[in-house]
């Protein structure tokens, strides 16, 4: 296999496991103004991701850096292009890492809110934009001979752009809805449950509409995988409902594994889209960015792909070693106990 296409794919892995990782993250404080009562199961809440969350977010920057070694054309018409939203999704995560770390600094209540608030706007900005970002990446977007975007920020807000943000807003929401009541005992789980079961409901729907929507435009557009993605598109709603059904059930583990499911084939079916356009032009098809045109050298591409095979499956490791370590529930008693030490 050409170097270029591979990691083309391997890209697409790295994405897929930002959005499931980070995407419950997300969802998590997305959830604090439906499921903290009071400011003890608001830390039960934040502390179901208080050990990964940090973590969790590296893949986007490996994602970002192996993009820009990886595709540099596509790298450079992507971010100056996206700018603004990729500015504001940039603004939103540091506001949500200060606020995971300052919030416990102080006391007062008023200073407590002021961070629940940014880690709830820190959550739901990134959630929106990704999706709108990654489904105009998909559908295309107005690209000159000089491999430059002439659009602006409005170009983005178009209607398939706004109905995939809203579609990965939802579908992080639920998740992470999912992994509270996973991860948390008492009132909280059960509030998780109920709220997971409304807004499953709900992201059902929307999240029907957007896969319709991108397998309907693959085989319009005549891409070369449209049959995978409707396939893809399929596998991700039937998952879907599975995640709704087995929280219905009480089976916590088993809708997260669904839910993450879900979006490793929904973001897969918007990669087997894509394919083998990186950024399609709808100016003129000719100006579109392609897996060949936009990729680095093969030298360039072989010592990444050593470096991945070295470093990849250890971080893996890692990774999965960390989630084994913090694998217990976050116990109302627990918080309860280390703030009566604290005080």
């Amino acid at each position: 296999m050409d170097l270029a296409y591979l990691w083309f794919w391997i890209v697409g892995f790295l994405f897929v496991g930002y959005f499931v990782l980070d995407g419950f993250d997300f969802g998590v404080g997305m959830s604090l103004p439906f499921l903290g009562r009071d400011d003890i199961s608001r830390r039960q809440v934040i502390n179901t991701i208080g050990p990964v969350w940090d973590l969790n977010e590296t893949w986007v920057i490996v994602a970002g850096a192996c993009l820009f070694a990886a595709f540099p054309h596509w790298y450079a018409t992507l971010f100056s292009g996206f700018y603004l939203a990729l500015l504001l999704i940039l603004l939103a995560l540091i506001a949500r890492g200060v606020s995971f770390e300052y919030r416990h600094q102080r006391d007062s209540l008023r200073w407590k809110r002021g961070f629940d608030r940014m880690i709830v706007i820190g959550s739901a900005v990134p959630a929106l934009l990704w999706g709108v970002a990654f489904a105009n990446i998909v559908q295309g977007v107005p690209i000159d001979e000089h491999m430059e975007f002439t659009g602006s920020l409005l170009t983005l807000l178009n209607p398939y752009g706004l109905l995939g943000g809203v579609t990965t807003l939802l579908l992080f929401f639920t998740h992470g809805v999912y992994f509270v009541a996973l991860k948390t005992d008492g009132q909280v789980a059960a509030d998780a449950r109920r709220l997971a079961a409304q807004s499953g409901a709900v992201t059902i729907v929307v999240g029907a509409a957007f896969l319709a929507w991108t397998v309907f435009m693959a085989f319009a557009q005549g891409r070369e995988l449209a049959a995978a993605t409707a396939v893809l598109a399929v596998m991700a709603a039937v998952t879907l409902i599975a995640s709704w059904i087995s929280n219905a059930r009480g089976r916590e583990g088993w809708a997260f594994g669904f839910g993450a499911a879900t979006i490793v084939s929904a973001v897969l079916a918007l990669w087997f889209a894509l394919f083998p356009f990186v950024m399609p032009s709808t100016t003129a098809l000719e100006n579109s960015l392609t897996i060949e045109n936009a990729s680095s050298t093969d030298y360039t591409l072989t010592i990444m792909s050593w470096a991945a095979l070295i470093f990849l499956p250890l971080v893996l490791l890692y990774q999965g070693w960390t989630y084994w370590i913090f694998r217990k529930r976050i116990t109302r008693s627990h918080i309860e106990a280390a703030s009566a030490v604290a005080h």
